[in-house]
């Protein structure tokens, strides 16, 4: 099937033009939460103008929810931003990570317990169109244009057009890598002392005859640390889910063929399932991945694994091995084919509670985010002189980096405002614009599923999905006898009538388009 091939310029612009269809309508609960929020930060604050001082607001703290390790020196880097914040926007910030392994329970509980949150991590791949209809979020057209003119400037408009649903944005981007590729993080060092040649490994079936001398020359290591999805996660496989991975139905964003399926029906998803099974049977992948709470990152950090399945972007390597102690001893390689779909546009944002006492302030917040150098880079590494030590844009590690080096520059704000590790690439930025270039189009570009016709189906799939899905695609039961119960209770819980209301609204999105 021929790959149409688009330069970033072409990208953009049909990312700019695009009609964007309904995804995930917030319904009345999703209203009357918003109109809930405006009155709490009504009683809460003076109302704010676009031209407001520090002086002309109250202190406020701001919580900001997010997944990832806590850091020992949180309460220390919190109260260097507290100095920076006070100053522009009178408010503090509480950094509230969560551990990647708890990350989906604790936030889904946070949702539907109603906790008074400020700002959520939030993204196309971890439900967000789900929780939008759940009312989690609030509509930010208004707050960006009040508040967030840094981010307008800053950030390409494909990105907010492209994380739109229903017309409306309930997330503000990270500002970063468009396109998106899937491949392997390994240690280098390993390879070079045992000899093997990484040079002919192009595809997953090639890893085994790696993974077979690692297993035995270095017993103690695990060939390939996973937690979830291994060769189906949806970057690695490309499959596009119309605008919410947990949803299912999707196509292949690297083919051209507009039919939607459950991924369960797919060969490809078939094929990756059985050979991881063939991995995890041979010992290659952890024995706990289907119930491990600790996350690849930290897992690298202990040292015992040789390669883990990653999202692909120019220097990833260099990331994950300055944040584990590992500079120098790790390398990647990409091997599938660099796409373009909704889920990269949504792909990491930052979105506002709709229990947010004040969401003015919040978009404040990640408005300087977007434009602030000195507080994006404090928030994503630390103290100056204390966790890193700097030379133009370049920073070094220090003896006491491991106290805070979240590794999560990814989520917040602008990457190209963070500083280069002196083991990366000092042409990263450059790299990552050149990585945009070539990549192939999505045809569901711009559409965004609207699971309000189908939301009770969507709940009970949720509840399957959970029992199955783990467990199967990292290989950790028998894919012969449990696919065919998964599948049988998908089916049971409404998966076809899913599926069939994606489809007629992307038979709409295309006619339009």
């Amino acid at each position: 099937m021929k790959h149409v091939k688009q330069k970033t310029s072409m990208l953009l612009l049909m990312l700019m033009t695009i009609v964007l269809v309904v995804s995930a309508c917030s319904g009345n609960n999703a209203k009357n939460n918003a109109e809930t929020v405006k009155e709490n930060a009504a009683t809460n604050k003076p109302a704010a103008s676009e031209d407001a001082t520090a002086a002309d607001l109250k202190p406020y703290k701001i919580s900001l929810v997010f997944p990832g390790t806590p850091q020992t020196d949180e309460k220390k880097v919190e109260e260097a931003l507290n100095k920076l914040l006070t100053e522009k926007i009178n408010a503090t910030i509480d950094l509230m990570p969560i551990d990647w392994g708890a990350w989906d329970d604790k936030i889904n509980l946070m949702i539907a317990s109603r906790e008074a949150v400020d700002i959520i991590f939030t993204a196309q791949w971890n439900g967000h169109a789900k929780n939008v209809g759940k009312g989690a979020f609030i509509e930010l057209g208004d707050l960006i244009d009040n508040y967030g003119q840094g981010i307008k400037e800053s950030l390409d408009p494909a990105f907010l057009d492209g994380a739109k649903i229903n017309g409306k944005n309930y997330g503000v981007p990270t500002n970063k890598e468009l396109a998106a590729a899937g491949g392997i993080v390994y240690r280098k060092d390993i390879t070079d002392e045992l000899g093997i040649d990484m040079s002919n490994v192009k595809t997953p079936q090639d890893l085994d005859a790696v993974y077979a001398i690692v297993k035995e020359k270095k017993p103690e290591m695990t060939p390939l640390y996973t937690t979830a999805g291994t060769f189906n996660s949806h970057f690695f496989a490309n499959y596009d889910f119309l605008g919410d991975s947990t949803i299912p139905g999707a196509i292949l964003k690297d083919q051209d063929a507009t039919t939607v399926l459950p991924i369960e029906q797919l060969d490809r998803y078939k094929e990756y399932l059985n050979l991881t099974r063939d991995f995890f049977k041979k010992g290659y992948i952890n024995a706990d991945a289907a119930t491990t709470q600790v996350s690849s990152g930290d897992a690298w950090k202990a040292g015992s694994v040789f390669s883990t399945i990653e999202p692909m972007k120019p220097g990833k390597d260099a990331e994950i091995a300055s944040a584990a102690g590992l500079t120098g001893k790790l390398a990647q390689i990409m091997m599938t084919e660099k796409t373009v779909a909704t889920s990269e546009t949504a792909g990491s944002m930052l979105g506002i509670s709709s229990t947010s006492k004040d969401p003015d302030r919040a978009m404040m917040l990640i408005n300087l985010l977007h434009t602030d150098k000195e507080i994006n880079n404090l928030l994503n590494f630390g103290i100056e002189g204390d966790h890193y030590t700097r030379n133009g844009e370049i920073i070094t590690a220090t003896g006491n980096t491991a106290s805070y080096n979240p590794g999560s520059a990814w989520m917040f704000g602008n990457q190209f405002l963070n500083y280069v590790w002196d083991t990366e690439d000092p042409d990263k930025w450059a790299k990552f614009k050149e990585f945009n270039q070539n990549a192939k189009v999505s045809p569901a570009l711009g559409f965004v599923f609207d699971s309000e016709p189908v939301k009770a189906e969507v709940g009970a799939i949720a509840n399957v999905i959970k029992q199955y899905q783990r467990a199967l695609e990292t290989g950790s039961v028998d894919v012969d006898k449990v696919l065919p119960e998964y599948e049988e209770k998908l089916k049971a819980a409404g998966v076809d009538k899913v599926v069939a209301e994606k489809q007629k609204q992307y038979d709409a999105f295309l006619a339009n388009k």
